[in-house]
């Protein structure tokens, strides 16, 4: 490359340097010394250009630089004979330094191993896909220099797929193809764990590895095939006919309990009925009981009420009694004996002062002598006489009723009546008087004389 791009340089200097004869010969002596500097400045700057290119390298993210020509000091400090880029851009001195390219992109590698002998000895075909590339680790991308550096994508394809297929061989011999076939992503892993490190000894990563199909000649997969169906068909039609067996004793389940339901339900509702029944009856009982009772209370009140009724009837007609003659009578018991007590007083006062009088006289006819007493007595005996007449009159009487006891006195006793007021009266005042008025012979008035004279 960089002699290709020395070449170039070299063709373009010379037919920049040929034309400056074109122009000076027609042109005069000024405009060729001025197109000569333009030419020699043209021309330094495509050698600059050229020296930049050739110094300066630019590296895609899918690629790597191998720089090589002097000593390089890797990251772990181990001296190689050239420098790995990874990206970017690098700087190298042009002659003393060379640069390469590796492509980092991934190389799809179809794999198709026939005849790989599985555990117990069946032939298998086995077909798979590997995604393998370079690796871009620091520490394995030398493997890949030393081994692939300017050989062909396909030789790399080529030695990665041997690689892969004697791994896949390997692998294949440690299982049954029960397993290689049941459970392809684990039989994938363990190839890709096995080929890991043969793959990083020649610098390579595989990235996935995927299991496209799985058969054999000897049409033992198909017969573990046609076993499992088998199986599988026969523990259908095991199932199915145990179902059967089952959905039938369900059902003869279900019909027997729906008969025992049945006979319970029955049962409960007679027991229910029964029940109604009874409490019915129970009720209807009480019906009449609490009608009875009803009744019985009903009379039983009426007859307390016609009680009470009479008894305040008779409450009434007591009242009406004490309002109508009780009452007036107990009011005129009263006001007669305050009327007698006011009497009494009065005859108390009046007796007093008799009293008083007559000590007085006493006195008088102690100091007189027997003469005086009887002379005081003949003067005053007409007012004594005058009192006594009024003794009967003071006594108010209504109706009387007299009741004899068949001898005939009962109305004797009422006709002394008046006469036995004026004896007693002449008794206490010759008690109170202590002197004796019966024999003196002095002529007495009627009564109603004395009323009259007293008027």
């Amino acid at each position: 490359m960089v002699q290709q791009l020395d070449k170039e340089l070299k063709t373009e200097t010379v037919i920049e340097v040929s034309s400056p004869p074109i122009l000076a010969q027609s042109n005069n002596s000024n405009s060729l010394g001025f197109g000569f500097g333009i030419t020699v400045v043209i021309v330094a700057a495509i050698i600059l250009v050229g020296m930049i290119n050739a110094c300066v390298q630019i590296c895609d993210p899918n690629k790597i630089l191998i720089i090589s020509g002097r000593k390089y000091k890797r990251q772990d400090g181990q001296e190689l004979g050239y420098k790995v880029i990874y990206g970017g851009r690098a700087f190298r001195i042009p002659i003393l330094e060379q640069v390469e390219t590796m492509d980092l992109t991934t190389l799809p590698i179809p794999i198709e191993v026939t005849n790989a002998y599985a555990k117990g000895g069946t032939p298998l075909n086995i077909q798979a896909i590997a995604n393998v590339k370079i690796s871009g680790d620091w520490s394995l991308v030398g493997n890949a220099i030393e081994r692939f550096l300017g050989r062909d994508r396909g030789e790399i394809s080529r030695v990665a797929r041997e690689t892969l297929e004697g791994n896949l061989r390997g692998v294949v011999a440690t299982l049954t193809p029960e397993q290689l076939n049941e459970d392809r992503l684990e039989f994938a892993a363990r190839i890709a764990n096995d080929v890991s490190g043969d793959l990083a000894k020649l610098g390579l990563q595989l990235d996935t590895l995927k299991i496209q199909s799985v058969s054999d000649e000897v049409d033992y997969l198909n017969s573990i095939g046609r076993r499992q169906i088998a199986t599988i068909v026969r523990d259908a039609e095991i199932a199915e006919s145990n179902a059967v067996a089952e959905a039938e004793q369900i059902e003869a389940d279900c019909d027997r309990q729906a008969e025992v339901a049945e006979t319970e339900t029955r049962t409960a509702v007679q027991e229910k009925e029964n029940e109604l029944r009874r409490i019915k009856a129970e009720v209807e009982k009480e019906a009449r009981v609490e009608e009875e009772r009803t009744t019985a209370a009903a009379k039983e009140a009426k007859a307390r009420a016609q009680q009470e009724l009479q008894a305040v009837r008779a409450q009434l007609e007591k009242a009406r009694l004490e309002v109508d003659e009780i009452l007036p009578a107990q009011a005129k018991q009263k006001a007669d004996e305050l009327q007698a007590k006011g009497n009494a007083a009065k005859l108390a006062e009046d007796t007093k002062a008799s009293a008083e009088v007559n000590e007085m006289l006493a006195q008088i006819w102690q100091d007189t002598g027997v003469d005086a007493s009887e002379l005081f007595l003949v003067q005053q005996m007409d007012m004594i006489l005058k009192q006594a007449a009024k003794v009967p009159h003071r006594l108010h009487l209504g109706e009387v009723t007299v009741i004899d006891n068949g001898d005939g006195k009962a109305l004797a006793s009422l006709s002394n009546a008046y006469p036995e007021m004026i004896r007693q009266f002449l008794q206490q005042s010759e008690e109170t008087l202590g002197i004796t008025l019966s024999g003196k012979k002095t002529e007495v008035a009627e009564p109603s004389q004395m009323e009259e004279e007293e008027v």
